[in-house]
């Protein structure tokens, strides 16, 4: 399904997710790999762009991108709802 594994990938937010989502969620980089590891639902939007859709205190949407050299993920957004 995941082209990585939510336990050993390094995990990069960005600035705006970390200020806006995750302080809104009260979530920390824990809770975020919980999250991407109880995803129900994931689709690629692009080359390395993944959508996933996770239930932790509600439904949430993560929108990330995936270096396959690196196994460094990047998360850029998310959403409620």
């Amino acid at each position: 399904m995941l082209p990585f594994d939510p336990g050993t990938v390094a995990i990069t937010v960005s600035k705006h997710f970390r200020n806006t989502w995750m302080r809104k969620w009260g979530w920390d980089h824990h809770d975020l790999r919980e999250a991407l590891r109880a995803s129900y639902r994931a689709s690629r939007i692009g080359k390395g762009k993944w959508e996933l859709y996770v239930r932790k205190k509600g439904e949430k949407k993560l929108v990330m991108v995936y270096d396959v050299a690196s196994n460094e993920l990047f998360v850029i957004t998310g959403a409620e709802g």
